[in-house]
């Protein structure tokens, strides 16, 4: 098992980068990018905060490759499920709009 960083300075400054990018999603909700781009910016810094939570609170950053593996792993099939889940929204909006 490999040692985890004591120092709390890694973790004020998570916490601090955290705080800024929920910030920042608050000042892009307020902003009209146009649809697919505010969604866009929107997954773009939950994105972020997702890797900062899981690169320091879940301790990946430190850890051994079998645990990077599992976790890029994880990642892999969230994105297969998004995929799945995008292509079932596109197709009944494609058949809703076909209907007018």
């Amino acid at each position: 098992m490999s040692e985890h960083s004591s120092s709390l300075m890694p973790y004020v400054l998570v916490l601090v980068g955290l705080l800024a990018l929920t910030a920042l999603t608050v000042l892009v909700a307020l902003v009209d990018f146009g649809h697919p781009w505010s969604d866009a910016v929107a997954l773009a810094i939950a994105l972020s905060k997702a890797s900062l939570v899981v690169l320091f609170f879940m301790h990946v950053k430190g850890s051994t490759p079998l645990i990077k593996l599992a976790a890029a792993g994880g990642f892999f099939w969230m994105l297969i499920f998004f995929a799945f889940i995008l292509s079932d929204v596109l197709e009944r909006t494609t058949l809703v709009s076909g209907w007018e």
